[in-house]
């Protein structure tokens, strides 16, 4: 059994080295994974697609 792995919005922004803003312009413009709304106000990226997207630049 696998488990998922979720980033927050900082979690991404640090290990890209880029801002948070920076994460959700891309997100905006549909450069970057799609993120993952788990409730009201809890939004987050999978491990395994911004691995898949690091891979593919």
């Amino acid at each position: 059994m696998s488990s998922t792995f979720y980033l927050t919005v900082n979690d991404v922004a640090t290990r890209l080295s880029v801002s948070k803003d920076t994460i959700w312009r891309w997100a905006r413009l549909g450069t970057f994974p799609e993120a993952v709304r788990l409730s009201a106000g809890v939004t987050r990226w999978r491990l395994t697609d911004i691995e898949a997207w690091e891979a593919s630049r």
